[in-house]
């Protein structure tokens, strides 16, 4: 598996604390002050990077409301809009993205997008940006993961609803250009997503399987589901972020406000820490505490040639005697030298 990949000067990898993205989406809801404002608050909670996305309507679908253009499924929170209506409400505007990537880089946040077609691909190589993001509805889009692949740049990919051989598949696609700097993100393409489709073991079969670094994209709606994904290996996690979800935005209602952003970056480098590694006969800040370990010693006087039974003898804390282990061996062993009580046996006390 990769054990670390850059992205600009921050590395992401299973000895790193997990990486938090807060993606804006559309719920800057067009007002560019609102966006900067965003970003501020994502730095003050302790986000690692924001993210974009980048688009327009007309790159994303066509301005047709046929039931094929529709959302239809019950219960959305977007149900009854035209797919062209709602990526009009909820599209970063392009020449907000240069502005938006310097205001996130002066506050010591990582800033990329997730590019829907080749034009925003070139688009944003021409800011340098330092990575990608694919969303998982365009996972399947080969020839654009193709485009960001040979940009040589780090490709962050959600797999949502990819299956085993997709997920194969735009991994070839990326290697076969020569770039082997990946990270998949496990994601359930739900909004907002039920901790019970999560399906986190998922992490590990990838890590596994694929051989990648893996993190977690999540659209649940606190932050349970991506401590767990930290607990199994998940080195980056992005939630949609909001300033306030009762103010409204395209994606306020599975979206962070800053003060739960700011939980997650705590909590999920405390996770993190105590992952650590596989550790057995306990770490160095235990060491002292063996001595409250059981041992054997003697709860009686003992004179020099009596010998010692289960009336003298007793399993008690401390732990400076011999292990409990020996307390048969022990019984009817014959003392050497007068021995008080309240001392740890020892072999060098006995015949």
């Amino acid at each position: 598996m990769s054990q670390n990949i850059k992205l600009g000067s921050h590395s992401i990898g299973l000895e790193h604390k997990p990486f938090i993205v807060a993606e804006l989406s559309g719920n800057h809801q067009k007002s560019y002050p609102l966006a900067e404002r965003m970003i501020e608050a994502a730095a003050r909670a302790g986000a690692h990077a924001v993210k974009l996305q980048t688009y327009t309507p007309d790159t994303m679908t066509l301005d047709m409301d046929t039931d094929d253009f529709m959302v239809s499924e019950q219960g959305s929170l977007w149900q009854g809009e035209s797919l062209y209506s709602l990526y009009a409400k909820a599209a970063t505007p392009w020449e907000w993205h240069e502005s938006l990537f310097k205001k996130a880089q002066s506050l010591g946040l990582l800033a990329f997008s997730s590019p829907f077609d080749p034009g925003a691909v070139d688009f944003l190589e021409s800011l340098d940006v330092p990575c990608y993001k694919i969303a998982s509805f365009e996972n399947t889009d080969l020839p654009l993961i193709e485009k960001v692949a040979q940009t040589g740049k780090p490709v962050i990919v959600s797999t949502g609803m990819a299956s085993e051989q997709e997920i194969e598949e735009l991994l070839n696609t990326i290697y076969e250009c020569g770039n082997r700097q990946v990270v998949l993100l496990k994601c359930t393409s739900q909004y907002p997503a039920d901790a019970a489709d999560a399906h986190l073991l998922t992490i590990l079969d990838m890590q596994q399987r694929f051989g990648t670094l893996v993190g977690l994209s999540d659209h649940s709606l606190n932050n349970s589901v991506a401590l767990a994904a930290v607990a199994l290996g998940s080195c980056m996690i992005e939630k949609h972020f909001v300033l306030d979800r009762q103010a409204g935005g395209v994606d306020a209602e599975f979206s962070l406000e800053p003060e739960e952003l700011k939980q997650l970056a705590e909590e999920t480098e405390t996770v993190w820490r105590a992952r650590g590694k596989v550790q057995y006969g306990g770490t160095l800040n235990e060491q002292a505490s063996k001595k409250y370990r059981r041992s054997v010693y003697c709860s009686k006087d003992i004179k020099a040639g009596e010998t010692l039974s289960e009336q003298n003898i007793r399993i008690i804390r401390p732990g400076f005697g011999l292990p409990p282990k020996y307390y048969k061996e022990l019984l009817g062993r014959t003392a050497q030298q007068d021995i008080p009580r309240g001392t740890p046996v020892s072999w060098e006390l006995l015949e």
